[in-house]
């Protein structure tokens, strides 16, 4: 028979964010000494009172434990239990030391005073109105969430989701859910189709009814979208739609047409292929403005390229190659051109120049880069002003778009966008769409690496559509060639399987060599071996900072070498603070670096943005972390859009450079193991590579030179208003 009790709970051990899984101390009722506790307990805090139902049993390391089957929990009723409550930092503004003073002074109607009498926290010295009205606020959108989580407890929704659901839906969330939560999939990021789709069939809606099959059908293309394909063919989709929804193409089929009069989706082709709308108008708008810009006459003064050639030439004191020369000029006389190339062919050399000479005759020059990296290092190669595209347009919160657009277009007559392989195709059409017809348009890249993380391949599909002027380079110069890194970065490209410098061991490891390969041919040991690195070889021996000098690269992020992993190793080796801010399973220290992987245009902080944690007040809930030079405060519901940085994700690193670099490579990670990540990977170290794992892997990753297709249509959008190039 289960056993039941009731108790309050003292502690919370550990608990897992995603599946809600909880280790805890329950304080019996009329019970000293506290017993522990494990289950699936969504949405608890410290000090409630928790009825619970289940058996007992033994764990053999840590003993007797009393596993939940079911529990219910209520607000805390004892003096005890409140102060535990408001002590967990639950509600920002009051802390230990502020819970103490307003449970002394209020007992047990400490929370009815909160609720309801919230004027009288100014009777607590140290609580004026502001604070006063602060804790009612976070009160009451606490009480929201809790509501919200008890009633989402059975659907796998962590408790940051739903404080987006209360922030974005208030006091209408429950209300929404229960009549249309098939917009919430839509409208909130991480609550996906199949929570919704649970909570609706929950609720009685039909298995093939017409909102589930619209829904799934819509989720199904925005799915495709997050492999990166701006389009899918209609067999493709019927049969992703098919597989999500658990039925036939034959009951999907006839709301195709329902969802293309409704203009949900945009048809293609006759139909063959079907677009969401955002991705439509995103792509029209790259095809219609290159179109338009390459057809409009140049705002440029008269300028002799050759005799401009050579200016910059004498200026820098060596001459140029003649695949430099040739981008130069062809930047100069093209409205639109692109330069590709990789490490070490010279682009730095032709920005350089182009901004030379352009600033010589007086024209108004934008730089700019997808990422604040990217920017801080073509500030630094031109001698110009870059800075990241999101900052050029200008984002208004408030308005929910960019400052610039075809109604306020930037003011230049020449803009230069470097690391253009990470355009996405919204991002591309927000930033054309700015641009002046009379500008020019150079686009810089290296097209062999990975595309973009978010949905289209718009420097690609540019180059593929031989409508605008391509230089490539292909000359690598004399100290690049001598570099191993860059060397093995070609050799991946070109499909040579010979491994860098193999090291058996780390006793083999030298400080001279900038590309060394240390076999490990099991997690476990890749690990060990990454974390000497950092702890040991890069401070003592490379006399380098493992936090701000060094990045580990990850192909995957589960694994014991994945990602997470690897920065729950990093941040207790790294990170000497032993004090830290707690969010879901994640503690974060003064010291950490940290990564945001959303744009949060209220911050001014983007996805990719690294930075480091500053300082945390306990307090109130917040952490000021440093962002180059932003220096942001985040509440707890914005750190549901960061992670720990010590590793992060070869796509998440492109666009930066790092002095030294760490890439895990296993045969576990064959679900990531391509040719262009690797290659890219090896692009980001600029004085010391470390390799650590499986020849085999290594093998592997040159090995497969075909990364998956993604769909999209700007070349069939060119091809309708521009001719080929000759």
């Amino acid at each position: 028979m289960p056993t039941t009790m009731r108790g309050v709970l003292e502690r919370i051990v550990f608990s897992n964010e995603e599946n809600h899984f909880l280790i805890g101390e329950l304080r019996p009722d009329e019970k000293s000494t506290t017993i522990t506790i494990t289950g699936t307990l969504p949405s608890v805090q410290c000090g409630e009172t928790l009825e619970i139902e289940g058996d007992w049993v033994i764990n053999p390391k840590y003993g007797n434990q009393f596993k939940i089957s079911t529990f219910k929990s209520t607000l805390p009723s004892s003096v005890h239990g409140i102060r535990k409550y408001l002590g967990s930092g639950l509600i920002p503004g009051i802390g230990k030391h502020f819970a103490n003073k307003i449970v002394d002074h209020f007992g047990e109607e400490t929370l009815q005073v909160i609720s309801q009498e919230s004027a009288r926290l100014k009777e607590i010295s140290g609580i004026g109105a502001g604070r006063a009205k602060s804790i009612k606020a976070a009160w009451e959108e606490q009480q929201a969430v809790r509501e919200v989580m008890l009633f989402l407890q059975t659907y796998g929704v962590s408790a940051a989701r739903c404080v987006r659901l209360v922030k974005r839906y208030g006091n209408e969330t429950k209300t929404i859910l229960l009549n249309e939560p098939y917009r919430v999939a839509r409208e909130i990021d991480g609550i996906g189709f199949k929570t919704a789709d649970q909570i609706a069939l929950n609720l009685g809606f039909g298995n093939e009814s017409p909102k589930r099959l619209d829904a799934g059908l819509l989720f199904s293309l925005e799915d495709l979208e997050t492999e990166g394909h701006t389009c899918a063919p209609r067999k493709l989709w019927i049969e992703h739609a098919s597989e999500l929804l658990d039925t036939t193409p034959k009951k999907i089929e006839p709301r195709i047409g329902h969802l293309i009069e409704t203009k949900e989706v945009v048809p293609l082709d006759a139909a063959h292929r079907i677009q969401l709308p955002n991705s439509f108008r995103a792509e029209t708008t790259i095809a219609e403005v290159v179109s338009s810009v390459l057809q409009a006459k140049s705002g440029l003064p008269p300028i002799k390229a050759e005799a401009a050639i050579d200016w910059a030439q004498n200026k820098a004191s060596f001459g140029f190659a003649e695949q430099q020369s040739e981008a130069i000029r062809n930047s100069l006389g093209q409205k639109v051109s692109i330069i590709t190339g990789g490490p070490g062919t010279g682009k730095t050399t032709i920005l350089r120049a182009l901004v030379q000479i352009l600033s010589a005759k007086n024209v108004n020059i934008v730089l700019a880069a997808p990422t604040g990296r990217a920017a801080q290092r073509m500030t630094e190669a031109t001698g110009g002003f870059a800075q990241t595209i999101h900052r050029l347009l200008k984002f208004e919160p408030h308005k929910g778009n960019f400052a610039h657009n075809q109604s306020n277009p930037l003011k230049t007559g020449f803009l230069i966008i470097d690391e253009s392989s990470m355009l996405d195709a919204r991002l591309a059409a927000s930033l054309l769409r700015a641009v002046p017809q009379n500008a020019h348009i150079v686009l810089v890249g290296d097209v062999n690496q990975l595309p973009s993380v978010g949905a289209g391949n718009v420097l690609k599909d540019l180059i593929e559509s031989k409508l605008v002027q391509v230089t490539r380079l292909q000359k690598v110069f004399r100290q690049s060639e001598e570099s191993s890194i860059i060397t093995t970065a070609y050799n991946v490209l070109n499909g040579a399987k010979e491994t860098p410098y193999l090291l058996e061991s780390t006793a083999e490891l030298e400080a001279q060599y900038d590309l060394q390969f240390i076999k490990a041919a099991e997690p476990e040991e890749c690990l060990r071996i990454v974390k000497y690195l950092c702890k040991q070889f890069i401070p003592s021996t490379l006399r380098k900072d493992p936090l701000r000098e060094t990045q580990v690269l990850a192909p995957m992020h589960r694994g014991t070498s994945g990602i997470s992993n690897l920065n729950t190793i990093l941040q207790s080796t790294l990170n000497s603070q032993k004090k830290g801010f707690s969010f879901g399973t994640q503690k974060y220290c003064v010291g950490d670096k940290i990564i945001q992987n959303r744009n949060n245009y209220d911050l001014s902080i983007y996805n990719g943005d690294i930075g480091t944690i500053q300082s945390i007040d306990f307090e109130n809930g917040t952490l000021k972390i440093q962002f180059d030079a932003e220096l942001v405060e985040m509440t707890r519901s914005n750190l549901l859009d960061v992670s720990l940085a010590y590793a992060i994700s070869v796509h998440k690193s492109q666009g930066s450079e790092y002095p030294i670099v760490i890439i895990p490579l296993l045969k576990q990670h064959f679900m990531m193991l391509q040719r262009n990540l690797l290659y890219t990977a090896l692009t980001r170290g600029k004085h010391k590579i470390f390799i650590v794992g499986d020849p085999i892997a290594y093998f592997m990753a040159v090995k497969n030179a075909d990364p998956a297709k993604r769909f999209t249509d700007i070349k069939e959008k060119l091809a309708e208003t521009l001719e080929p190039i000759s």
